[in-house]
Order: structure tokens, then C-alpha cells, then sequence
């Protein structure tokens, strides 16, 4: 009894001791997980940019492909004036062309001149695709109708639509109905001719496949016929998109008091050589403009082709 009254106590640290071990292991296995998960975290990101990095570079090389050429006319046209190879009075370097143009922009000028050209263009080559596609069908799908109209056709498609400028204006008068009648006669015949192509080269044996199905002339048309001919036709629409902008500005040269013709010859008269250059730009830009969205509209109307 003695021997337990004098019996020192041991203070109790061992299992404090323990605790705080303890709670440093969970810490320190908490700081490794946490650094694991930072390295693969700056793991993963390294390869998703590098399999971005592989999907962009066919991309990125594609696009240097199709831009070089047009780089390095920009390069030439902007060295040559100034080396003197060329006289800077007749071919401005670049950059004051494209200074002309933001002056013209900003002024109004160059707004007011494409809208006009715009309006006229599309005005034509509108009304040549709810005219000539309707009617190519026409006479490509029914013999009568082909039989009927093609010596007319034959007439007039060997016929310059420059040589009628003329003819339109004296009927027509100098205004808008001219312009919009010569932009509709020359985009006609692209349009047109490859309607009759595209529906008279299908194939024969698609023909003959959806007869013996059942298929009666209409089903025939609308199911095998015109689909089949959209490619064909579509070339024709493009072509007859670049006819509605050259022939214009011809259009434009000669009669006319606003538009992207009338700013070049305007601007030649008075001699202001880079504002004819920025309106020689303009036109091309709106070519390529044009041509793009045509082309997205064929893509959206022959998705067919791609399966």
C-alpha cells in the first residue's frame, strides 16, 4: 500500500505523442496527394495542347499553302514601287492603297458605292436563278419544250451580253432597269446551260432503277432527277456569280453615277490612282465574298455527295 502511495506517476505523452505523429502522416500524405494531382494536372494540360497543337498544324500548313502566293503579291507590290522598279505614280505601294481605302471608308464613300454595286448585282443574278433554273429544267426533262426554244436559245447565247449594253439603255433608259436587265442577261446563260446539262447527263441506269420501282415522271423528277443535277447546277450559279460583279462594272463605266465601276473610272479620270486601286480591291473582295458563300449554299444543298 505504501509502495503504491510512493509510486511515481508517469505522465501520460504517449498517446499525445502518437496523435501528433499521426496527424503529421495524414498531413504529409495530403501534401503528396495534393502534389500528384498538380502533376497530373499540368500533365494532362501539357497533352490536351499537344494534341491541339497536333489536330491545328495540318490546318495551320494548309492556310500558309493558300496564303503564301497572296503574301508575297502584297510583298512585291509594296517593295517594287518603293526600289523604283516600278513607277510609284502609276502602281502606289500597298500601304497607300490600303490608306486610300480606309479614307474612303471612313468618308462614306466606299459604303455608298458598294451598296449600289450590291443591289445591282444581286438584283440580276436573283432574277436569273427564278428564271433560268426553272426553265433549264424545263427543257432538259421535256423534249416539246427543248424542241420549242432551242434555236432561239442558240440565237441569243452567241450574242455578247457588251454588244446589248446598248440596246438595253436605249430601251431601258440610263437608270437602275438597264443595269439590273444586263446583269440578268449575262449571269442567264451560265445558269441555264447547266441546268440543261445537269439534268440531261444523269445517270441511265438511276432512270431506269426508279421506273422499275414505280416511280411516275414527277416522283421521278423531284427524287432522282433534280437532285442528281444540283452539282451541275450549282457550277453554273457560281460561274454566273462572277458574270453579275465583271459585266456590272462594265454597266457602271458606262452610264452611271454611283457604284464600284463608276469609283475606278472616276477615279482614273481625276487621276487619283490609289482610290482606283482601293475600288479594284474592293471589286476583288467582293468576288471572293461571293464565292465562298455560294459555296457554303452548294454544301448545305449537297450533303448528299459526302456520304
Amino acid at each position: 500500500m505504501a509502495d503504491a502511495l510512493t509510486t511515481p506517476r508517469v505522465p501520460a505523452t504517449t498517446d499525445a505523442g502518437g496523435a501528433d505523429a499521426g496527424d503529421a502522416e495524414a498531413q504529409g500524405a495530403q501534401a503528396q496527394g495534393a502534389q500528384a494531382k498538380g502533376a497530373q494536372a499540368v500533365y494532362g494540360g501539357a497533352r490536351r495542347r499537344a494534341r491541339l497543337l497536333a489536330r491545328a498544324a495540318p490546318w495551320t500548313a494548309l492556310l500558309l499553302r493558300r496564303t503564301l502566293a497572296l503574301v508575297l503579291l502584297a510583298g512585291a507590290w509594296e517593295v517594287l514601287p518603293r526600289a523604283g522598279l516600278v513607277d510609284p505614280v502609276f502602281v502606289p505601294p500597298l500601304s497607300q492603297v490600303l490608306l486610300a481605302w480606309w479614307d474612303l471608308l471612313l468618308g462614306g464613300q466606299l459604303a455608298q458605292h458598294f451598296e449600289a454595286s450590291l443591289i445591282r448585282s444581286l438584283g440580276g443574278f436573283g432574277l436569273a436563278i427564278a428564271v433560268t433554273i426553272p426553265l433549264g429544267l424545263a427543257i432538259g426533262w421535256y423534249r416539246p419544250v427543248a424542241d420549242f426554244l432551242n434555236p432561239v436559245l442558240e440565237l441569243f447565247r452567241n450574242t455578247s451580253a457588251v454588244a446589248l449594253l446598248p440596246v438595253f439603255i436605249l430601251i431601258l433608259g440610263l437608270g437602275e432597269p438597264s443595269k439590273i436587265v444586263f446583269v440578268f442577261y449575262a449571269c442567264s446563260w451560265p445558269i441555264l446551260l447547266n441546268t440543261i446539262s445537269g439534268v440531261r447527263t444523269v445517270e441511265p441506269l438511276l432512270v431506269k432503277s426508279a421506273r422499275s420501282m414505280g416511280l411516275g415522271p414527277l416522283r421521278l423528277f423531284q427524287k432522282v432527277i433534280l437532285p442528281a443535277a444540283v452539282p451541275t447546277i450549282f457550277t453554273g450559279i457560281r460561274m454566273a456569280g462572277a458574270h453579275s460583279i465583271l459585266v456590272l462594272l462594265f454597266a457602271e463605266m458606262v452610264g452611271a453615277k454611283a457604284g464600284l465601276g463608276y469609283l475606278v473610272q472616276d477615279s482614273q479620270f481625276n487621276f487619283r490612282i490609289p482610290d482606283m486601286y482601293a475600288g479594284i480591291i474592293t471589286i476583288s473582295a467582293l468576288g471572293l465574298l461571293f464565292n465562298l458563300l455560294l459555296l457554303r449554299v452548294e454544301r448545305r444543298f449537297s450533303t448528299w455527295r459526302t456520304v
